[in-house]
């Protein structure tokens, strides 16, 4: 017999035998190919059980499969005819000891925090007074009436922007993550400015509120450019959005008291503050008063001038040390230069000439005549007096037969002087 028949043979049996069973196991050996199939070892103490989980089952299951998984798994035995080995074809696979959904659920928020999505380092506050606010929200439901109502008692200053959406079954995640993008592009683009946007509905059961624990909703809030609220199912109801989201409340009712003041606590702070005001004002004047009557009743202002005739006097005073000493100076300066005209005069060489003697010049008036060899017959000299310059003219010399005379000793001391 041929091994293919053989292989076949063996295949027919294994199935015929094996259509549906329930193992239970650890992933080990796990591999994803590009094909989406997911190949896998399953064992337990005593054995090893070769399996696969082809693309369609793959998508279905909720959950993140990981090496190390202890796994119900149902299938059926099948051979793998090219290498001869059977194998087992999962077709359900379940966690052990806990569901698929709430492993599902487990996984991703390991993930998402992970990422950062849950830091409350990157949480931002929300406004104190709002004047535009969007709510999420199924249209129909009883949640978006409520937190309207209480809107408007609350804050009625605010703008309420309303964007339906599903917030239960197949595609309302889709829609809740499209709605938030939405407005944060309206927010962004100036056409609709957002000061936070509130994601609310009433309670349920777990199914009930899966869509906001899906991954895309979670995407959608962190990626917000608006601070988000969310007020999702009852307080013991905590989802992934409250998670992401910058501020949880515990009811759609407590989202609306949180994002928004309450017009009356406003209206009694601003009164309180109103009184305090005018209490301040009230003080301030009445201080004012007190110290202009203080100012009054200084002497300064009530007699100004009379400061003003002290520095006139000081002034006067002044002026008068400052003539008097500057009199004196000059004084002092003038005997002081009339002794250095004294002292000047009696050094000059003209003054010679005040006792009797005379100063002859040539007509050059550089040249002085100290001798009759300077001149000769006809020369033009010029004789200085005391009182003027006497012009002449040489008609002849006589030289004195004997030395010098006493009128030249004169002479030489008149010279040495001059």
């Amino acid at each position: 017999m041929r091994i293919g028949a053989i292989t076949d043979l063996i295949k027919v049996m294994l199935e015929e035998c094996f259509p549906s069973v329930w193992v239970e196991g650890e992933i080990s050996n796990l591999a994803r190919p590009q094909s989406g199939h997911i190949y896998l070892t399953l064992k337990d103490t005593t054995a090893t059980l070769r399996a696969v989980m082809f693309q369609g089952v793959a998508l279905r299951t909720r959950f993140d499969i990981r090496d190390g998984q202890e796994v119900f798994a149902r299938g059926r035995i099948s051979v793998y005819k090219p290498r001869g080995e059977y194998q087992f074809n999962i077709e359900e696979l379940q966690p052990k000891g806990i569901g698929a959904l709430e492993l599902a659920l487990q996984q991703l928020k390991e993930k998402l925090s992970a990422r950062g999505y849950f830091g409350s380092a990157r949480k931002r506050p929300l406004p104190a007074y709002p004047r535009r606010v969007a709510l999420i929200a199924s249209a129909t439901g009883a949640a978006i009436r409520d937190m309207l109502e209480i809107l408007t008692q609350r804050w009625p200053l605010a703008e309420v922007i309303v964007r339906p959406s599903r917030v239960q079954g197949a595609t309302a995640g889709a829609e809740i993550a499209a709605a938030i993008r939405h407005l944060g592009r309206l927010h962004l683009s100036g056409q609709l400015p957002l000061e936070a946007i509130l994601i609310g509905r009433g309670g349920g059961s777990s199914e009930d509120l899966s869509a906001f624990n899906e991954e895309v909703v979670a995407h959608a809030i962190y990626e917000s450019s608006v601070p988000i609220v969310s007020a999702i199912g009852h307080e013991v109801d905590v989802t992934i959005a409250d998670m992401v989201a910058d501020r949880r409340a515990l009811t759609p009712s407590e989202a609306v008291s949180a994002m928004t003041p309450d017009q009356h606590e406003v209206l009694a702070l601003l009164q309180y503050q109103q009184q305090r005001l005018s209490e301040s004002m009230r003080q301030r004047i009445a201080l004012a008063r007190q110290r202009v009557t203080e100012l009054a009743e200084r002497r300064a202002l009530r007699l100004p001038l009379e400061s003003i005739r002290d520095h006139e006097r000081h002034l006067d005073e002044w002026s008068e040390r400052c003539q008097r000493a500057m009199r004196q100076l000059c004084a002092r300066q003038n005997d002081r230069l009339h002794a250095m005209i004294a002292q000047l005069n009696s050094l000059n060489p003209l003054q010679v000439l005040v006792r009797g003697y005379t100063l002859t010049q040539l007509a050059d008036e550089t040249t002085l005549v100290r001798s009759i060899i300077d001149v000769d017959s006809n020369t033009t000299l010029r004789t200085r007096v005391p009182d003027g310059v006497i012009v002449s003219r040489v008609e002849g010399v006589i030289p004195e037969p004997t030395g010098l005379a006493a009128s030249d000793v004169m002479d030489d001391r008149l010279e040495d002087e001059v």
